[in-house]
């Protein structure tokens, strides 16, 4: 935990989808810990280094909305694009008045989330690489506010702010409170790229922290 980090990220709207809503989208209750660790790549990320996420503190009280979006339900096929390099004939793009659609999704307003995480060095990293330029690399970045893509909410058009948090104590909009949020995305298993799959885990939010360190993940 020597090489662990603080960040501040809020924002006005987030979407984190539940998986078992097939065509309009729900979010979950607060921030999954996959959506946290992406946050946190697109601030920095280096093939000698994995991030781990420890705790995620709410800050402000959980809020819903609805919204409307005009989505397309149909997307360019990788076959057809192969069909025409070899010469063939087929469509390379979507007709938005024919594939057009729109869909209703549940959001969260006005998040506010301390994300508590750190990292551990992979069998990626060379010899110039070690804890100490990475913790130096990763407060600078975030003191300069610098990333490699915009941070995002879940969807790439709910923005994420971000900053570093250096205060010793972290407020949460339910100190003295413990709320069962229920069966939570946790992260994809990478080992086999031809088999990703989904982990769970129980969720619970308990003085407006939830704390993944020691959660039992299922599949």
């Amino acid at each position: 935990m020597g090489h662990g980090v603080k960040v501040r990220v809020w924002g006005d709207l987030a979407l984190f989808s539940r998986p078992e809503m097939k065509v309009e989208r729900c979010t979950y209750d607060m921030m999954t810990p996959s959506a946290a660790r992406g946050i946190l790549e697109a601030i920095y990320w280096h093939p000698g280094m994995r991030w781990v996420i420890d705790r995620i503190y709410v800050r402000n009280p959980i809020q819903f909305t609805s919204v409307r979006r005009n989505e397309v339900k149909s997307k360019v096929l990788a076959g057809n694009v192969l069909t025409v390099m070899n010469g063939g004939s087929k469509s390379l793009y979507i007709r938005s008045k024919e594939d057009i659609v729109q869909r209703a999704a549940i959001l969260l307003r006005e998040v506010d989330y301390v994300i508590e995480a750190h990292f551990v060095m992979t069998e990626k990293a060379n010899s110039s690489d070690n804890p100490g330029k990475f913790k130096d690399i990763i407060m600078r970045r975030l003191r300069k506010g610098e990333c490699y893509h915009m941070p995002y909410f879940g969807c790439r058009e709910f923005p994420a702010n971000f900053e570093l948090f250096e205060d010793d104590v972290i407020e949460t909009a339910y100190a003295g409170q413990t709320k069962d949020l229920g069966y939570m995305l946790y992260d994809f298993e990478y080992s086999d790229p031809e088999d990703i799959q989904p982990l769970f885990f129980r969720a619970v939010l308990t003085d407006g922290v939830l704390d993944v360190r020691d959660c039992e993940v299922v599949r």
